[in-house]
């Protein structure tokens, strides 16, 4: 870093890559950052998260960030939260795994059964 113009460039690139978490009443996808979730490979979801909303431009939808969960075993976990709809728990996440959950539930409103809390069980 050389110049202000520089470090300028550097806090909005930095700043870009968090205005996904929005305080409305859309669509919010919470994925668990907590130890457990991070060890099991939570940020490579997360980032997986906020790439594919970014890219599709869902302006709906905020992906943030939460403790544990609570089923470490499970992890990484995410939660997906549609007004008016029951929250649906997604477990053992990895990128290409959140890539289909924004296709088909967060875009065509489709659970991906396969991926829930409840086909893991």
């Amino acid at each position: 870093m050389k110049s202000l113009a520089e470090l300028e460039e550097i806090r909005k690139r930095a700043a870009a890559g968090v205005t996904l978490r929005k305080e409305e009443n859309g669509i919010r996808i919470v994925v668990g950052m907590a130890t457990c979730g991070i060890a099991a490979g939570a940020r490579p979801v997360m980032r997986a998260f906020v790439e594919e909303v970014a890219k599709r431009n869902l302006e709906n939808v905020a992906v943030v960030q939460t403790g544990c969960i609570g089923v470490c075993r499970l992890e990484p976990i995410v939660e997906v939260f549609v007004p008016g709809q029951e929250k649906v728990t997604y477990v053992k996440m990895t990128p290409e795994k959140a890539q289909k959950v924004v296709a088909e539930h967060i875009v065509n409103g489709r659970v991906v059964s396969e991926y829930t809390i409840g086909a893991a069980q």
